[in-house]
């Protein structure tokens, strides 16, 4: 297990692909570290990167409030099909099909409709390119739909249109920024497929 940073209150450490983020994972922290482990954010199972977990009760009040609040900024990497803009700003509504546990862009407003937006800068291009992720908001499989919906959808993604061998969607939480005891903290970790 790789732990990146802990302390009384919080601990950061590298979830891999494959133990969700909100019962197994905090279960293995729990083992490795003992005391309590509470989730902060969550991140798909079948998604590996940086997680952030709160030690006490007190830590996962006010974590939880610098979150309400946009002071933890979450950056991703993803490798995708094809090659998009060097950089975007891009602002969609998302609907889920809670059946499907899909999402899909919308065109308007309606019930279950929410707002999404990701900025992002591309790194490395080609038939794959590697991109980096800044959310401001934190939809489920957000960052998935929005790259398949304009034709790059995330290699190893077969939920939203990848055709390649990979079994999981190359995505990875890669940065969490955030205060924490008078500075700004910034955890960083970035997988093997995206030096």
């Amino acid at each position: 297990m790789e732990i990146l940073y802990q302390d009384t209150q919080i601990v950061a450490a590298v979830k891999p692909v494959g133990p969700d983020s909100e019962h197994a994972f905090p279960a293995m922290l729990r083992e490795a570290l003992g005391g309590e482990i509470y989730p902060l954010h969550r991140l798909d199972a079948n998604v590996g990167g940086v997680m952030l977990y709160a030690r006490t009760k007190a830590a996962a009040a006010k974590f939880s409030k610098l979150i309400q609040e946009g002071q933890l900024v979450k950056e991703y990497v993803a490798l995708v099909h094809g090659t998009p803009p060097e950089s975007g700003d891009w602002q969609d509504l998302l609907w889920k099909d809670a059946r499907k546990n899909k999402v899909f862009v919308v065109d308007r407003e309606r019930k279950g409709v929410k707002a999404a937006r990701l900025e992002f800068a591309r790194l490395r291009e080609g038939e794959t390119s590697l991109v980096r992720i800044r959310l401001h908001t934190g939809r489920s499989h957000q960052i998935r739909v929005q790259f398949s919906s304009r034709g790059f959808p995330l290699v190893g993604d077969h939920k939203y249109g990848s055709r390649a061998k990979e079994t999981a969607p190359m995505l990875y939480s890669c940065c969490l920024t955030f205060p924490h005891k008078g500075e700004t903290l910034r955890i960083e970790a970035l997988p093997t497929w995206a030096k």
